[in-house]
C-alpha cells in the first residue's frame, strides 16, 4: 500500500512525521508524494495560529474528497489540530478514519492497520507522557541536514500560546538517545543538525536538574560526520555564559542563535507572560555580540497583541532599529481560544495588526538589505543545497542561513558539486536578502 504523508506546521512536527515514516517503513509500507498514486493519506496537522488551523482543516477537507471518491482507503489526522479538536474533526469530517494525538505517533501503524481491517479507532496518550524518541527516521529534508527534536512541550505558558495544552509540560529527551540519533543521522549522510524544541535552552532541567544544552552540544560536536550544529528557539532569559562559551569554543556550533523575543514594550511583554523586559533583552543581545562578534541573531515578533498601543508599537520599532537583528520574522497576533490572551480586553482590528506587521517588516527589510551589502568581500564556508537547472549556479547556505526561513548564497562556478558539500566562497554581491559568490578555496576536512 502506498501512503502519502502531508506534514504541516513547524519543524518539530516534521520530526514527528519522519518518525511515523520510519515506523511504517519497518512494517513494509511504501510512500508516494503523488496524490493520484496514494491509497492512504496521513495529515500531520498544526494549530499554532489561525492560518495554520485553516491550512490543516482545508487539507483534511481536500483529502476527505479523495476518500469520498474512493481513491484512498484510509485517511488519518495526526498532530496538534487532531489533539486539540478531536471531537470537532470526528463530527465535521467523518471521512477521517482515525485520529492520532500528539503523543500517540508510535501507534501510527496500529492505527492504519486498524482502519484497513475495519477495526479502526483513535489513539491518544496523556500529553505529559514521555515523548517518542529513539525511532528510526526517514529524513525528508534532502539528506544533508536534519532537525533534531531535543525536548517536547513547554512550561512557559505565554498568554497567547496553546502549545502547553496540546503538547504538555517540558520533557527533555535523554542525552544518550540524542547522541545515538545523531550518529545514525551522520551515518546516513546528514552533515548539519538543527536542534529544535518549544525551547531548546532549558534542555535537561527535568532530567538532570540543570540546563544541559552546553553539555549536549559538546557531545554532538564530537560525532564524526557532523559539521554544523544550529540552535533554534532559544529563549533569551535562559541563555547562560556557559552556552555562549560553547558556541565560541566549538567550531561545529554555528555562530547563529534564534531568540524569539516577541516584543520590546515592557507593558506588552508583561501581558504576554514573558520573562524578560526591554532592558534585559538589550543586555543579552549586547552580551552575545560582545562575546561573539560575528554572531547571526534571528528573532520573531508579534504585532497587534491585545492592548498594544501605537506608542508600544513605536517602542518596538525603535528597539528593532537599535538592535539591528540579522534575521527577523513578524506575525500578526492570533486570538487562540483557550488562551488567557484571547479573553483580554483591547483586542485589535486585523487591519491595524497587519499595518503594524508590515511596518516592522519594512524596517527589517532595510536592515537586512544593508547587512547583506556589508557581507560583500567576506570569505565564508557554505553548504551546497542544490543546482539551478541549466545554469552554472549552485544554491548554498552560509552559517547565517537556516533552511526555509533565511536567505541563500548563489554560487557561480563550473565546478562539479554535490548537495551537502562544503565550499569556501568569497561574497561578490547581494540581491535583497540573498548573496552571490565565487569559489575562494574548496573546503576539505
Amino acid at each position: 500500500m502506498k501512503i502519502m504523508f502531508i506534514s504541516l506546521g513547524c519543524d518539530k512536527n516534521l520530526v514527528d512525521t519522519e518518525m511515523m515514516l520510519g515506523i511504517l517503513a519497518q512494517k513494509g509500507f511504501s510512500f508516494t508524494d503523488a496524490e493520484e498514486e496514494a491509497e492512504a493519506v496521513i495529515v500531520n496537522t498544526c494549530c499554532f495560529i489561525n492560518d495554520a488551523k485553516e491550512e490543516s482543516i482545508n487539507t483534511l477537507l481536500e483529502m476527505a474528497e479523495l476518500k469520498k471518491s474512493g481513491q484512498i482507503k484510509a485517511l488519518i489526522a495526526a498532530g496538534c489540530l487532531a489533539e486539540r479538536y478531536r471531537e470537532e474533526i470526528q463530527k465535521e469530517i467523518p471521512e477521517v478514519d482515525a485520529i492520532l494525538g500528539t503523543m500517540a505517533i508510535e501507534q501510527v501503524a496500529e492505527a492504519l492497520e486498524g482502519v484497513l481491517t475495519g477495526e479502526g479507532r483513535n489513539h491518544y496518550r496523556d500529553i505529559n507522557e514521555v515523548p517518542a524518541y529513539g525511532k528510526k527516521r526517514i529524513v525528508t529534508t534532502g539528506g544533508h541536514y536534519a532537525y533534531m527534536k531535543i525536548a517536547e512541550g513547554c512550561d512557559k505558558h505565554c498568554t497567547y500560546c496553546i502549545i502547553p495544552k496540546v503538547r504538555g509540560n517540558y520533557r527533555s529527551i535523554p542525552m544518550e538517545s540524542l547522541i545515538k540519533e545523531a550518529e545514525e543521522l551522520a551515518e546516513g549522510g546528514v552533515k548539519e543538525l538543527i536542534l529544535v524544541a518549544q525551547e531548546t535552552t532549558l534542555y535537561g532541567v527535568d532530567l538532570y536538574g540543570e540546563k544541559s544544552l552546553p553539555k549536549l552540544l559538546r557531545k554532538l560536536a564530537a560525532v564524526p560526520g557532523i559539521y554544523w550544529i544550529r540552535l533554534l528557539y532559544c529563549y533569551p532569559e535562559e541563555i547562560t555564559k556557559e552556552l555562549i562559551d560553547v558556541i565560541k569554543q566549538e567550531e561545529k556550533v554555528c555562530n547563529y542563535l534564534d531568540i524569539p523575543i516577541q516584543h520590546a514594550s515592557d507593558k506588552v511583554l508583561k501581558r504576554m507572560g514573558r520573562r524578560t523586559d526591554r532592558a534585559e533583552l538589550q543586555s543579552i543581545i549586547e552580551q552575545l555580540r560582545r562575546e561573539i562578534p560575528d554572531i547571526c541573531l534571528r528573532t520573531t515578533l508579534i504585532a497587534g497583541f491585545p492592548g498594544e498601543t501605537e506608542e508600544d508599537h513605536k517602542e518596538l520599532l525603535d528597539f528593532v532599529e537599535k538592535m539591528q537583528f540579522d534575521r527577523l520574522g513578524a506575525f500578526t497576533y492570533s486570538q487562540e481560544e483557550g488562551t488567557p490572551a484571547a479573553d483580554m480586553e483591547g483586542q485589535i482590528e486585523e487591519t491595524v495588526k497587519e499595518e503594524r506587521r508590515a511596518g516592522l517588516m519594512e524596517l527589517q527589510q532595510e536592515i537586512a538589505f544593508s547587512k547583506a551589502e556589508d557581507m560583500i568581500g567576506r570569505v565564508l564556508t557554505v553548504m551546497v543545497e542544490g543546482k539551478i537547472a541549466d545554469e552554472d549556479v549552485y544554491v548554498t547556505r552560509t552559517y547565517k542561513d537556516a533552511p526555509e526561513v533565511d536567505g541563500y548564497l548563489f554560487l557561480n562556478t563550473t565546478a562539479e558539486l554535490m548537495s551537502g558539500d562544503f565550499v569556501k566562497v568569497q561574497v561578490t554581491g547581494s540581491n535583497e536578502y540573498d548573496l552571490t559568490g565565487e569559489i575562494y578555496h574548496e573546503f576539505t576536512e
